[in-house]
């Protein structure tokens, strides 16, 4: 199985217990990883931001492997976009 199809086949429901797993070092039932499974799941996490989620966040991998720090500016746009429900001037009340 080749990377791509292996990263396809990974269902959000996974995604969110490797993120997990890759940022607290143990599975959500309790069990640690190993240094390998670390490794590969920090790996997979990466590789699933960059080809699949197209993450949003602060910092992410990009489909060529680089890291992608978003600005301040750039995060409080995004913020601003997505909690704006509507916005009214005094006179409009």
């Amino acid at each position: 199985m080749n990377i791509d199809s292996l990263v396809k086949n990974i269902t959000p429901e996974l995604y969110e217990r490797l993120q997990y797993g890759a940022a607290t070092g143990r599975w959500p039932d309790g069990t640690e990883l190993s240094t390998t499974q670390k490794e590969q799941t920090v790996q997979l996490v990466m590789l699933y931001q960059a080809k699949v989620a197209k993450s949003t966040e602060q910092f992410t991998i990009n489909e060529q492997g680089e890291m992608v720090q978003k600005s301040k500016r750039e995060l409080q746009q995004e913020f601003k976009a997505e909690n704006e429900i509507a916005r009214f001037s005094e006179n409009d009340l």
